[in-house]
């Protein structure tokens, strides 16, 4: 048993992060046709479509998420592999703000990123910065959910809502086994 335990170990440290990377691009298979944002070019978003025109490209920052309640300000990554949520919020493949369905970010609870989320209150808001537009979404839900729990956190396409989570509790030593998930509406927003 402890043979194998350590034969994982040394798998997931040596090469968890490529094998993390090939997941997210086998999962960006899916939305392939929408990943045609060339080299340098501005993300704008078609209002009458509700998508965005480009989409940036994987593991680059398109934006700020800001939670003023916990005094939390950070870099928001198309993404989800290790490497970009070492940097900041990575937001998996999911809609985009402003394209009027499920958002899926997720950041660390170390390393000053989402430590305090699970003291956020309902009515709290989240705000998204990108370079197409600014979002603001209040809190409306918060769970704990077992990390395999992937109901909690589905997509959908009639409504705007962003789900945040991060490891619970944020204090445990090893692997945490929850998730804290804030559930949000999109009560504003504004399109450049």
């Amino acid at each position: 048993f402890i043979f194998i335990v350590v034969i994982c170990v040394t798998i997931r440290i040596t090469i968890g992060d490529k094998l993390m990377q090939a997941i997210a691009l086998i999962n960006l298979v899916s939305v392939s046709n929408k990943n045609n944002n060339a080299v340098n070019e501005e993300i704008k978003i078609d209002l009458e479509n509700k998508s965005l025109t480009h989409y940036p490209a994987w593991g680059e920052k398109y934006g700020t998420l800001t939670i003023d309640a916990i005094n939390v300000k950070l870099g928001l990554y198309y993404g989800d592999a290790l490497s970009i949520l070492r940097k900041g919020v990575g937001q998996s493949v999911s809609h985009f703000p402003g394209e009027g369905g499920s958002i899926i970010c997720m950041a660390h609870d170390t390393g000053g990123f989402l430590k305090y989320l699970y003291t956020v209150n309902v009515g709290d808001k989240i705000n998204i910065k990108t370079n197409y537009g600014n979002f603001t979404y209040e809190i409306y839900e918060t769970k704990i959910v077992d990390q395999s729990d992937t109901d909690a956190v589905y997509i959908q396409d009639n409504e705007e809502i962003l789900m945040l989570y991060t490891c619970y509790p944020s204090n445990s030593i090893g692997h945490a086994t929850h998730r804290f998930v804030t559930y949000s509406k999109l009560i504003e927003g504004d399109i450049f």
